[in-house]
């Protein structure tokens, strides 16, 4: 399985060393197309300092996926906003490409890390599962960003993503939850490409999809499918705490959220259920839930 915490910054550094050489990308490079409609689907941007040095410029990149549940909260993974150093600012951009943003602003200000952020991002504060991480059965691995509502309603338009209610998976249970249309979003990376130096993961930092499929439900998890063979895509680097819709009574619901997988990112996106109680204890505070 793929650590936790290697599908958040590791995926940065991907991205940005790859980004001037390879087209830039998201999600698996198989069954997936771009998502601009998907507007309520961001990635999460960060500050920090990355060498100690307060003399030297602090670094910035996307790091994570997330998605708009309500007009001022952004939800995520908490391996996405925990073990930083303590000066480290979070921000949420909805732009369809963060990278190429991201790009741009350091031309336009170079050494200077907040300003590059703010040019493509809306700054906010973090709040994590305060008992993150939790055991294998529930790690409550989740967060969200609290942002200000109408600093992102000038800059983007989009509509919340809608939660699941009480248990809405547990009832369908695997017989319904297999003939249910999944999709996959985030600004994570590409799948392994074999190399000289090893394997690489080329692309991200752009809001991409792809279709997966129903492959197990324990009590905080959802396991789904990404092989190519069945039409499926897939997350990988990156896409960490970014959304998995499940087409439900004719409504896109945002069913969980992608925390891990395997390796290479070729076989199973493991995600975090929202339905569950733990899920929903932790989000009350935040939007209002079904």
């Amino acid at each position: 399985m793929t650590s936790a915490r290697a599908f958040s910054v590791t995926a940065a550094a991907c991205a940005t060393v790859l980004a001037t050489a390879l087209p830039s990308s998201a999600i698996n490079s198989y069954n997936a197309a771009p998502a601009p409609e998907r507007t309520e689907v961001g990635a999460l941007v960060a500050t920090w300092d990355d060498d100690g040095d307060p003399a030297t410029p602090d670094r910035v990149d996307w790091v994570c996926s997330g998605t708009m549940i309500d007009a001022d909260t952004f939800l995520t993974a908490a391996h996405c906003t925990s073990d930083w150093p303590d000066n480290v600012r979070f921000h949420v951009s909805l732009d369809q490409d963060v990278q190429s943003g991201l790009d741009s602003a350091a031309k336009k200000h170079p050494g200077d890390p907040a300003a590059q952020a703010a040019a493509v991002a809306v700054r906010g504060t973090a709040h994590t599962h305060p008992d993150y991480p939790g055991p294998a059965s529930d790690t409550h691995d989740i967060a969200v960003i609290q942002l200000p509502a109408t600093e992102m309603k000038a800059r983007w338009s989009f509509t919340p993503a809608t939660l699941p209610t009480a248990n809405q998976l547990g009832r369908l249970g695997p017989q319904g939850l297999n003939t249910t249309d999944w999709l996959v979003a985030g600004y994570g990376t590409q799948e392994a490409v074999n190399g000289p130096g090893g394997q690489t993961h080329p692309g991200g930092g752009v809001r991409m999809k792809a279709p997966v499929t129903f492959n197990a439900l324990n009590g905080s998890w959802a396991r789904l499918a990404m092989t190519a063979p069945q039409g499926n895509g897939g997350a990988c680097y990156g896409d960490s705490g970014g959304p998995n819709f499940a087409a439900i009574g004719g409504r896109s619901i945002l069913a969980a959220t992608t925390i891990t997988g395997d390796t290479p990112c070729y076989a199973t996106n493991v995600t975090y259920r929202l339905d569950t109680p733990g899920a929903r204890a932790f989000l009350s505070p935040f939007t209002k839930l079904p």
